[in-house]
């Protein structure tokens, strides 16, 4: 049987518009647990939290997790991902390697599933999801990065051509909304940290396009819905009513 998958939570208490919101209960379990339990139920592989601070660390080794404390000053996710994973790993045991955002306790384990289904092609350097865009709240909201593919009529899954916050491409036909979950093969993860910051990247504000111009290959495969992501009280609220019960 072939090694399985790493899934790699990153989190931080130092969030901008919700501070220490990996630790807001949620149904009565701070939410990285929550997005823990998540990514347990998509039975791909373990799991494993890299926590900026000790406190995340006790509170998933609390409700039975793993977790690996990483340096608090990394710039990104991917590079709290790339340190858990070469202190958890460090013989590369695991083939690829899933970034699931600390901040989504709703996502189904079917989207988690999900962005495995690229990797299928051996061209592949990372794949990640999205959804069809439906409304024009969401075309036009800079919050809501669009995915740009090449995407045959009615294919599942199709290459990002590029990201951006602005409604892309013109013209007749669906936009799309990028979903920040990733799975990377293990040299593409360890070839994204050490590139250096792109100009596009810098521009958008999106460091996937550091992989673009760099010529790596994303693919992005379709889901049906966009996973709930927390970012506000507000959204703390929703979620605490999505999951009551849980």
């Amino acid at each position: 049987m072939s090694t399985p998958p790493l899934i790699v939570i990153p989190a931080r208490l130092a969030a901008s518009r919700l501070p220490g919101k990996p630790l807001a209960l949620i149904a009565g379990q701070p939410m990285i647990v929550q997005v823990w339990r998540r990514a347990i139920e998509a039975q791909l592989g373990p799991v494993l939290v890299a926590a900026a601070e000790p406190e995340i660390a006790r509170a998933v080794e609390a409700a039975g997790g793993r977790a690996v404390l990483t340096r608090p000053e990394h710039p990104s996710g991917s590079d709290r991902v790339h340190e858990a994973v070469t202190l958890a790993d460090p013989e590369g045991r695991h083939p690829i390697v899933i970034n699931l955002q600390g901040d989504l306790p709703s996502i189904a384990p079917e989207a988690i599933q999900a962005v495995l289904r690229p990797l299928a092609e051996p061209a592949v350097d990372i794949a990640t999801l999205a959804a069809e865009i439906h409304s024009d709240e969401e075309r036009l909201a800079a919050s809501v990065v669009k995915a740009v593919l090449s995407l045959p009529p009615g294919a599942p899954q199709g290459r990002a051509l590029y990201f951006t916050r602005v409604p892309c491409p013109s013209g007749d036909g669906p936009l799309y909304h990028h979903i920040g979950i990733y799975a990377y093969r293990r040299a593409a993860l360890e070839r994204f940290v050490r590139l250096p910051p792109a100009p596009l990247e810098r521009r958008e504000k999106l460091e996937q396009l550091r992989a673009l111009e760099a010529g790596m290959r994303i693919d992005v495969a379709l889901v049906d819905a966009v996973p709930f992501g927390v970012d506000t009280p507000a959204d703390l609220e929703r979620a605490r009513q999505q999951l009551a019960g849980r």
